[in-house]
């Protein structure tokens, strides 16, 4: 973690063209050029964890408001808050404008990670210092995180500008990349990094993602190419690696030593507690600012053990309002990282691959084994291929309620966002898509046209 204290003078260095044209002045004498960054694997490290220091502070990753956007703007939690509360209100309104300071937020300071994880893969591909092994290393996982983040802006905002590069006289007018374009380049730079990435962890408590998760990833963007079989040998073959073992107590799910765990994030100082905490923690009170939506709590059987261990009840004034409580430590954390990846969900995806495939008899156990470790009753046979998948989403739903936008992606890969409407007086059916950010559009002409309904 201390090397995250040299991330803070490396994103001045490497950010010195960003988005905007800064002044171009002389390098500081304390300062190191970006150049100089790539010639030496320790400060090359320091800068790839510079990156993932980003993603838990402020990307679609985060425990925090941003990473519950997502939650609030479909059925997972209900909101609070009196006042617009930098654009929340309107998410959970589904009143959304292109002005709204919450959505350009998320805009931005995605692709501000965008644009480190470009300014990494090209220091990478200029170095004469690093070993032919290092410099995999990085660039695999630069280009894998740099995916991630492509993966959420397309699904949230359509066609989009895909930045490779960190030339802002290039980057300033780019215009949209098609959606299913934006897909193709996915699997190609997934397919780059899962060729670039090792298999074993170069950290036991998997705080760096290896070649599995690339994998992971890889299945999420052939399920949204409809591409069943591709993505179904994926997630195979992360199933068949020894690394990872089903977790059959969901009281220990959130704990880091999980060897179902694929991808985590740690908190930048020894102690701290995740992000998930603080930012839906209330109690003795009503809550302020978000809660578990009722539709979200009645879809719980009374004996499943993740409503009973991963939710608390709150009574105030004879209501009754439910908090998450998926990570317990408020404070002197040392036992929880912020889960990214972690193999429930290559079991459902699986589940949902193969029964798009007709495989329904081979699905079954894939999701029975999350509903016996729940304590739900189990799927019998005969179940039908559309009844099965409805399943699979319910399941994700109650699996991985509040954890980065989640229900969003699965409502929306499965053509049910408009199932919002009967819990969501305001939802549209352009709300499949959030507007292009006004102050995006008034500094480059080429992102027209707006999203349909804004």
């Amino acid at each position: 973690m201390k090397r995250y204290k040299l991330y803070i003078f490396l994103i001045f260095t490497l950010s010195t063209v960003s988005c905007e044209k800064l002044l171009e002045v002389d390098t500081p004498a304390n300062q190191i050029t970006s150049g100089q960054v790539f010639e030496n694997v320790q400060t090359a490290n320091a800068a790839l964890s510079g990156l993932y220091a980003g993603l838990w502070d402020n990307s679609p990753l985060a425990g925090d408001q941003t990473g519950r956007l997502l939650a609030v703007y479909t059925d997972d939690l209900d909101f609070y808050g009196t006042t617009s509360n930098n654009g929340t209100l309107e998410l959970f309104q589904n009143t959304l404008v292109d002005s709204n300071p919450a959505v350009y937020s998320y805009w931005a300071n995605t692709y501000q990670k965008i644009y480190l994880a470009n300014a990494i893969i090209e220091g990478v591909n200029a170095s004469s210092g690093l070993s032919s092994a290092d410099k995999a290393r990085i660039k695999g996982e630069a280009l894998l995180v740099r995916s991630i983040l492509y993966c959420y802006l397309q699904q949230i905002f359509g066609d989009i500008p895909y930045v490779t590069g960190t030339d802002y006289t290039l980057n300033q007018s780019l215009s949209k990349t098609s959606a299913p374009q934006v897909l193709t380049r996915l699997a190609n730079d997934l397919n780059e990094s899962l060729s670039l990435l090792a298999e074993p962890y170069r950290n036991t408590e998997r705080i760096f993602p290896n070649r599995s998760v690339s994998r992971l990833v890889l299945a999420k963007v052939y399920l949204l190419q409809n591409r069943w079989s591709d993505a179904e040998i994926l997630l195979k073959e992360i199933l068949q690696n020894p690394l990872y073992q089903f977790q059959n107590d969901p009281s220990k799910v959130f704990e880091k030593s999980g060897t179902h765990i694929l991808w985590q994030l740690k908190p930048k100082n020894p102690g701290d507690a995740t992000k998930e905490v603080t930012a839906y923690y209330f109690s003795n009170s009503a809550p302020t600012s978000v809660a578990l939506s009722q539709s979200l709590m009645q879809s719980f059987a009374s004996t499943d053990r993740r409503k009973q261990l991963w939710t608390t009840a709150v009574t105030f004034n004879n209501n009754t309002f439910y908090r998450p409580n998926k990570y317990k430590n408020l404070s002197n954390n040392t036992t929880e990282y912020s889960v990214v990846y972690r193999l429930e969900e290559v079991y459902l995806m699986l589940a949902e691959c193969l029964a798009k495939q007709d495989k329904v008899t081979e699905a079954i156990p894939l999701v029975n084994a999350i509903k016996q470790r729940a304590n739900v009753q189990l799927i019998q046979q005969p179940v039908t291929k559309e009844a099965l998948i409805n399943e699979i989403l319910s399941e994700n739903r109650k699996e991985f309620f509040t954890e980065m936008g989640h229900r969003f992606f699965d409502l929306k890969r499965e053509n049910q966002l408009q199932n919002l409407a009967l819990v969501k007086p305001n939802w549209k059916s352009f709300h499949q898509l959030w507007p292009l950010p006004q102050k995006e559009l008034l500094l480059n002409p080429n992102l027209n046209p707006q999203n349909t309904g804004y």
